[in-house]
């Protein structure tokens, strides 16, 4: 079975209904067995739990063979252009602190394989109690759906001593966030590009990067973006 991203997510949240379902989280080593109740673990579990649910379903995937680098999974494994999920999940009662990308090598990436940024993001809140857990939302979003503005630089960021790290979300899903996400690529694209301006150690070589990733844009989509 061939799905998109959205189709998954549809058939993940609405068909199979996971939200609000629970779960509990155990090792067993020979004849012991034990409840873990450490988050260090639930982000690659669930990860793992949805690939083991994509197999159930008998949707057509292909699993990234570094598991360090992006996307996790090709939904479409005859088109690595197309069809890139990332899986990310989070504490509910702790809000998103999960990396989007690497901000240096995101930067760079997009230069070459700016198809990248139509990739989705899956997105999955639970909550734990002891090693209880519950999903309490899913969502299915597009990078600049998660990015927004900051108080420091156009585009949210972790930035340690002076140095920027990665990119961060912002609370999508809260009515009271103060910084909003970007309504388009094209809004995204441009804070991406003003925040590599006003970035110290990217200024001097920020030169026609953005130029540059919409020409490459136009190669692999054919699609025309218009970003100031």
């Amino acid at each position: 079975m061939i799905l998109t991203a959205q189709e998954l997510y549809d058939k993940l949240t609405k068909d199979y209904k996971i939200i609000g379902e629970k779960g509990v989280i155990n090792f067993t080593l020979k004849d012991l067995t034990i409840s873990i109740e450490t988050k260090d673990t639930v982000g690659n579990l669930l990860q793992e739990w949805i690939k083991a649910w994509m197999f159930k379903m008998n949707i057509e995937f292909e699993e990234n063979a570094n598991t360090q680098r992006f996307p996790d999974f090709y939904l479409d494994i005859n088109n690595k252009k197309s069809g890139l999920l990332e899986v990310k999940s989070f504490d509910w009662d702790r809000g998103p602190g999960f990396d989007l990308a690497n901000f240096d090598s995101y930067c760079t990436s997009l230069l070459t394989d700016s198809y990248r940024i139509d990739s989705d993001y899956l997105l999955i809140a639970y909550q734990m109690t002891g090693s209880s857990l519950s999903i309490k939302n899913v969502w299915i979003k597009k990078i600049w759906e998660l990015s927004c503005s900051s108080s420091t630089y156009p585009i949210k960021v972790q930035e340690k001593k002076g140095v920027i790290y990665n990119l961060r979300p912002g609370a999508w899903y809260s009515e009271r966030n103060t910084f909003k996400p970007f309504a388009t690529k094209e809004e995204f694209l441009s804070a991406l590009n003003e925040t590599r301006y006003q970035y110290p150690q990217t200024r001097h070589s920020n030169g026609h990067w953005l130029q540059n990733v919409l020409k490459n844009y136009m190669e692999h989509t054919g699609v025309k973006l218009s970003v100031t």
